[in-house]
């Protein structure tokens, strides 16, 4: 029979399949594949063995998911504040990797979130407010669930567990205080695990950015990553050049666009960071 992996530890995984969860082990010749069952995984299941694992839209390492619909990326108006740098890295991933991303906003409270939603707003991902004495916000967000894969990631201490308790409170996530020295939340998510939701979504609570796979935009060359930027795709006066990379370039039509308030200063600036750090990388393995 066929399934999905929810959850994976210790060489067992649980499997949701139309017989209920199973509990299973995996044939040993993943590993002499190189191959890693893990969450999200469609897989065929004989007996207590998982005997394939069915071909993957996507795979995300650190965390280990697969098969992604969506990453929600949880943010909180201040302690801690947005690292806008980490977030565009993270949105240049799930462009490239063909996932939705979504930006949700907490602790609209403490601090406005609109400085930072109108910074987003021309790349057309969605964007939630979370209010928790609001409930149609909560339903916004719970309806974009339903019968979809997704991830909540985020800074550790920017809600994600208490936002998936508060969406359905079956799931009794830990939760835990940001830690008042460090400035920062303290990690309660140890494992990545799927969570099955009444409307048919799965949805995973991931350990905090600062162990999410942030190396994946570097496999793309200096060519594709402007293509990771949707606002930047969405500016209709182009280039001189074919190949523009938009730093010094003539009659740049990004740098106009940057110019006249269409693109964020601030996603240009994450864009020519990311730029960098793929020359650097492309010139030290020229060296090496």
């Amino acid at each position: 029979m066929n399934g999905v992996i929810l959850k994976a530890v210790g060489g067992l995984y649980t499997v949701e399949s139309p017989e209920g969860l199973l509990q299973c082990k995996a044939r040993g010749v993943f590993r002499q594949r190189g191959i890693s069952p893990c969450a999200g995984d469609r897989v065929e299941v004989t007996g207590d063995c998982i005997v394939e694992i069915l071909p993957r839209k996507n795979l995300l390492i650190r965390p280990p998911l697969a098969n992604l619909d969506q990453l929600i990326l949880v943010l909180s108006t201040c302690d801690p504040a947005p690292n806008l740098l980490l977030l565009d890295k993270f949105l240049a991933v799930c462009v490239h990797k063909q996932i939705q991303p979504m930006l949700v906003f907490t602790k609209l409270d403490l601090a406005d979130a609109a400085v930072y939603a109108e910074t987003y707003r021309a790349t057309g991902f969605p964007i939630f407010f979370v209010d928790y004495n609001q409930p149609e916000k909560l339903e916004q967000i719970y309806d974009a669930l339903a019968e979809k894969i997704s991830a909540f990631t985020g800074n550790s201490g920017v809600g994600k567990s208490t936002l998936l308790n508060a969406l359905d409170a079956r799931l009794q996530i830990e939760t835990a205080a940001i830690s008042k020295k460090l400035g920062r939340g303290r990690h309660t998510t140890r494992t990545t695990e799927l969570y099955t939701l009444e409307n048919g979504g799965k949805v995973a609570d991931t350990p905090g950015f600062s162990t999410f796979e942030t190396e994946s935009y570097a496999k793309l060359s200096a060519e594709e990553l402007a293509e990771c930027f949707p606002d930047f795709t969405a500016v209709e006066d182009g280039c001189r050049y074919d190949d523009c990379r938009h730093r010094k370039e003539p009659d740049c039509g990004i740098r106009q666009a940057v110019a006249d308030g269409r693109i964020a200063q601030s996603r240009y600036e994450s864009y020519l960071a990311m730029l960098e750090e793929i020359l650097a990388r492309k010139e030290w393995g020229k060296k090496k």
